[in-house]
């Protein structure tokens, strides 16, 4: 096969961009853990930036907060597409993954208290509650046609409403100080995009501008500014027609690739990058450990699929289209892939104390890693069960 074509068919694939970020992550695990390690850290902790508007933060920063909040502006365009028009258009299917996630998140901080209730780790008891989205859906992806769209639209709307409750839970309990001028201004820009949707404002630039803003007043704010990307994505317009491609479409076909294999790359590149300690190991056995492994694990798959039966059962909701139980079971254990939102709330958590940093770190490693690999090997066995009582 020509070497050009052979790329262009893996960059064209659903598993291309799963294969990547797991790639990634190796690597970052690799120089974090070698003698470049300390020199990547560095590179990381570097200010870049202007003065001018108090715009000068550390690289890591800028990836976290800027580049992950035009991912959230995507993953946002694709949740509002399918409300208007897809698997999420009728209020039983868009309403199922805002009771998954409520589940989701009650449920690990539940089983995380009972280990560590009124210990030096209680604190931590956001830490299980996030589901890390970008991993989460780089997984699913890799399975491709396997799975029904409905599923993976199904982990997307629950990642987006579990990590909107991380960023409430930390700005209400784990942020230090909230800037109130900042915060309003973020209200009155958002209402200025929603004003120009309902004015049927086009021109996608009307919206990328003020999106801007709104992303530097809630940076300011002192709240996760990854939000101002869902919040852009809601207010671009769209239609249910075939024939005209709205603008909601056309900026989600042109963030597509930009977001899949350079800016999801990054993130895990950067993030990942996790020295092993002594410390970390002796941590996994420990009530925080444990609370953590168990609650991403066993308290994502416990808690949506409950609430997701409870949901169903009273009439509220339905289980997504062509879908089964065995399936959201995969959902639930991908669910639990905490990885860079669970550390995050575990650095606000312990932020005086690094070896409880560390491990916590190392817990949320493994607890995602076991998470990813079960959700992986439960969707895709009973995707194969499926295939062949069709075939038979």
């Amino acid at each position: 096969m020509n070497l050009s074509l052979y790329f262009k068919k893996f960059f064209s694939s659903n598993q291309a961009s799963g294969i990547i970020l797991i790639f990634c992550v190796l690597v970052s695990l690799l120089i974090a853990n070698s003698s470049a390690g300390e020199g990547f850290q560095h590179f990381l902790d570097k200010e870049v930036g202007t003065h001018l508007f108090h715009l000068t933060y550390p690289v890591s920063i800028w990836i976290n907060d800027g580049l992950m909040a035009v991912f959230f502006l995507l993953v946002g365009l694709e949740i509002k597409r399918e409300m208007v028009e897809g698997e999420l258009s009728s209020f039983k299917n868009a309403s199922l993954p805002i009771f998954a996630a409520v589940g989701g998140m009650l449920v690990p901080a539940v089983i995380y208290t009972f280990f560590n209730s009124g210990t030096e780790y209680g604190s931590g008891w956001g830490i299980p509650m996030a589901t890390d989205i970008a991993f989460s859906l780089a997984i699913i992806s890799m399975l491709g046609k396997k799975i029904p769209n409905s599923i993976k639209i199904f982990l997307a709307a629950l990642a987006i409403v579990d990590d909107l409750g991380a960023i409430l839970v930390i700005a209400v309990f784990y942020t230090e100080q909230i800037h109130w001028t900042y915060l309003l201004l973020s209200f009155g820009t958002a209402a200025l995009l929603f004003l120009l949707n309902f004015l049927k404002v086009t021109r996608l630039v009307f919206y990328i501008i003020p999106g801007l803003f709104l992303w530097y007043f809630l940076h300011h704010s002192g709240i996760h500014a990854t939000i101002a990307g869902v919040l852009l994505a809601f207010s671009i317009p769209t239609n249910v027609s075939n024939v005209e491609i709205s603008p909601l479409e056309k900026l989600e076909h042109q963030l597509h690739f930009p977001v899949s294999f350079l800016i999801m790359p990054i993130f895990a590149l950067t993030n990942t990058n996790i020295a092993f300690t002594s410390e970390m190991v002796a941590g996994v056995t420990s009530t925080l450990g444990l609370g953590i492994i168990c609650g991403l694990i066993l308290g994502k798959l416990i808690g949506i699929n409950l609430f997701s039966f409870i949901a169903i059962k009273l009439k509220l909701s339905s289980l997504p289209q062509n879908s089964t139980w065995p399936q959201m079971a995969g959902v639930g254990l991908l669910a639990g892939i905490g990885f860079t939102m669970s550390i995050f709330i575990a650095l606000l958590s312990f932020k005086d104390d690094i070896p409880i940093q560390d491990e916590a770190k190392f817990a949320i490693l493994i607890a995602s890693f076991l998470a990813a690999v079960l959700g992986f090997v439960i969707l895709s066995m009973s995707s194969k069960k499926d295939m062949n009582e069709i075939e038979n």
